[in-house]
């Protein structure tokens, strides 16, 4: 069981070139996908299909190991180390390497942060935990795609001990099989409804996909035993034309997958049978079969499968960085040519690195040499993320304007509110609270203005913020595919405020605009899509009933408690990125042209917000005791509503403040505070 690297005990399984094909099925999926979206809205199921395949050579050589009674746990990591290290440090040390003289210090942090992660392991629970409306956009995020390596490996650490366990015990390991795949399709189909980002990037809810790939191995190297005579000849000349067929049926649920899905689909969930089972029939099939002998096996696919590995690595993190650097969509041109270095330097990486220490000598040395330099990776990015980007690295004026668009108003208080774990809850005073701010990320972006604002009084302000949902009682607001938890959260929120006696004062902000229409702002959202719903009264479809029933009962129960309720008129969007007004980057691909004025017309905020404030102010007229706050006219003049003023940086990003506007409103806010309870209306 402990054979040296140097000795192969370990079966390997034929190799099949039809699987290299599918395997560059699946990458050109995601590649297309990253770069042109509208193209290839389903693109993303290639991930899927990666994991039947990965699930299905492992566990072969696994079995076929077992099978002989030589299976070596020293040996099976020792491979996956040489076969997936090589290339990953190569990755990661270039987009560190590049992000250090690209990227601005917050950026910087973020990706030390996630270099540690894709180091270790832990990308996926490293997103899982960073993903929502308070989150930068996943375009921001070079490593971002690493969360499913990272599934791949926590199941290689799993599962084999598992199968060995079994095997050695004698336990019928496809009842193992079945029941873990089993277990974890049930924790997928029950947890997407609940939670859609937990379920895209847990383990739990994703091996089901791996273990249909061990299904399958399991088939391949056992039928004779625990299947039909009718399985038994589906290898057999009388029965081509099954195998076709079988080809032909996976191959057309993998193209229905890839051309049929979008990003708003309830996914994985069922929907992620389809690619599976596509995978799953395709290698059932075998390599002799039509499909997988004319299109699968063709030499330009076998190739760009053998590099998918590599390739895989390098083009997301390309197209991420062109992203950040030129603060917008890249162009078609600029997608195309990252796409094409992604290719070159994938051929490079697999040619000039992983072969050679994949297949070149057996030595504990390659071993060691390669987990030693993945250990020193992980303690780069820690360290870059505790030192906050290294902000000396940049000239001091860079340094300067880029603190205007950091955000630091997020540490968590959810050890002194453990109920509301599914919130953002910063930090505040040891007093009970007696201010709450509720609402989304516009909310959250109000909190560190008003915490200083408040600092030298005795009031103490706890804010609870849900992601991209509205503050008011029984309403769905999230994106369609997790509308009842932002009625949950909601719910919690509204109802602590009506039972903590020590809060006078209730604050609603929200993105208000975004509700009402259900769309972002400016180009820069264009795929931005909010839904606004009753969860038990699901026939009410207007955006402006729901908005309107719901604010008013909100502010019907708060005022019978008692509690002075003051509403927030949201700031302005922009629909810019702030950072395009000044020049603060060290690195431009191109020389893009500063945004001067650094502002919107007031014309176009009134555009935006008319029908909005135009239903606010409809449901306050029967709420006289309400106080109104117009966040927007500590950033407005009569032809402006600016993004920058006297030389500092009032947004963080094209909608949310940044600290220094978060002062400038907040502290007009506080004026509205009462010191004691308001009456009963």
């Amino acid at each position: 069981m402990s054979a040296p690297p140097s000795q192969e005990h370990n079966a390997h399984p034929t190799y099949r070139p039809d699987i290299d094909g599918l395997r560059a099925v699946a990458i050109l999926s995601v590649v297309i996908f990253h770069a042109f979206p509208i193209v290839l809205r389903g693109g993303f199921v290639g991930v899927d299909i990666f994991f039947v395949i990965s699930g299905f050579l492992i566990s072969s050589i696994i079995f076929g190991s077992l099978q002989r009674n030589d299976f070596s746990f020293v040996e099976f990591y020792a491979h996956r180390i040489k076969r997936i290290f090589p290339a990953l440090i190569i990755v990661l040390v270039a987009s560190y390497t590049f992000g250090w003289f690209a990227l601005l210090p917050d950026e910087f942090k973020q990706l030390g942060k996630h270099i540690a992660a894709s180091a270790g392991f832990v990308q996926n629970f490293v997103l899982w935990k960073e993903a929502g409306y308070f989150d930068e956009a996943s375009e921001l995020k070079p490593l971002m795609h690493l969360w499913s390596l990272a599934i791949e490996e926590q199941f290689y650490l799993i599962y084999p001990l598992l199968i060995w366990g079994a095997w050695r015990l004698r336990f019928n390991v496809l009842t193992v099989i079945g029941v873990l795949g089993i277990i974890s399709f049930g924790l997928n189909i029950t947890g997407v409804q609940k939670d859609v980002v937990e379920t895209f990037f847990a383990p739990q809810t994703r091996f089901w996909e791996l273990l249909t790939g061990a299904l399958l191995a399991y088939f391949q190297f056992f039928k004779r035993v625990h299947f039909t005579e009718w399985l038994q000849t589906v290898t057999t000349q009388q029965d081509e034309r099954l195998n076709t067929l079988l080809s032909i049926a996976g191959g057309l649920l993998i193209l229905v997958a890839i051309f049929g899905f979008c990003k708003a689909m309830l996914f994985p969930g069922w929907w992620a049978l389809l690619p599976v089972i596509g995978a799953f029939l395709l290698i059932l099939a075998g390599a002799d079969a039509w499909v997988n002998r004319k299109i699968l096996a063709n030499r330009l696919l076998v190739f760009i499968g053998i590099i998918s590995y590599p390739l895989y690595l390098w083009h997301w993190s390309l197209l991420s960085f062109v992203r950040i650097i030129e603060e917008e969509t890249p162009s078609r041109r600029m997608r195309v040519i990252a796409l094409a270095l992604s290719f070159l330097f994938a051929w490079l990486t697999y040619h000039l690195v992983e072969k050679p220490l994949r297949f070149g000598p057996k030595t504990v040395s390659k071993i060691v040499t390669l987990c030693t330099l993945m250990i020193v990776i992980t303690f780069i990015g820690y360290i870059t993320f505790q030192h906050n980007g290294f902000p000396s690295r940049l000239s001091p004026s860079i340094g300067s304007q880029n603190e205007q668009f950091q955000n630091k108003s997020t540490k968590s208080c959810q050890s002194g509110y453990p109920n509301f774990a599914s919130f953002r809850c910063p930090g505040t005073k040891i007093s009970k609270p007696t201010i709450l701010l509720l609402g989304d990320s516009h909310s959250m972006s109000l909190h560190a203005g008003l915490l200083e604002a408040i600092n030298d009084s005795t009031d103490n302000v706890l804010t609870f913020a849900g992601w991209g949902c509205l503050p008011f009682f029984n309403v769905a607001s999230f994106q369609k595919t997790a509308q009842d938890s932002c009625a949950e959260m909601a719910n919690y929120s509204l109802k602590f405020a009506e039972k903590q006696d020590s809060i006078r004062t209730v604050i609603l902000s929200a993105r208000g605009p975004m509700y009402l229409s259900g769309k972002g702002y400016g180009s820069i959202e264009v795929d931005t899509n909010r839904f606004l719903a009753f969860p038990d009264k699901p026939e009410i479809t207007d955006f402006h009933v729901v908005f309107r029933l719901a604010m008013r009962e909100t502010i019907a129960r708060l005022l019978a408690k008692r509690k002075q309720v003051i509403f927030v008129l949201d700031v302005p969007e922009l629909g810019f990125s702030p950072k395009r007004c000044v020049q603060t980057r060290p690195l431009y691909l191109s020389h893009p042209i500063p945004i001067k004025p650094c502002a919107i017309t007031r014309q176009d905020f009134e555009a935006r917000n008319r029908e909005y404030r135009e239903l606010v102010f409809a449901v306050l007229k029967e709420f006289p005791s309400v106080q109104v706050f117009d966040a927007a006219a500590q950033l407005c003049d009569d032809q402006w509503c600016w993004a920058m003023k006297d030389g500092k940086m009032l947004y963080r990003d094209d909608d949310h403040l940044s600290i220094e506007g978060s002062r400038l409103v907040a502290h007009a806010l506080v004026k509205l505070i009462q010191t004691k309870p308001p009456l009963a209306q």
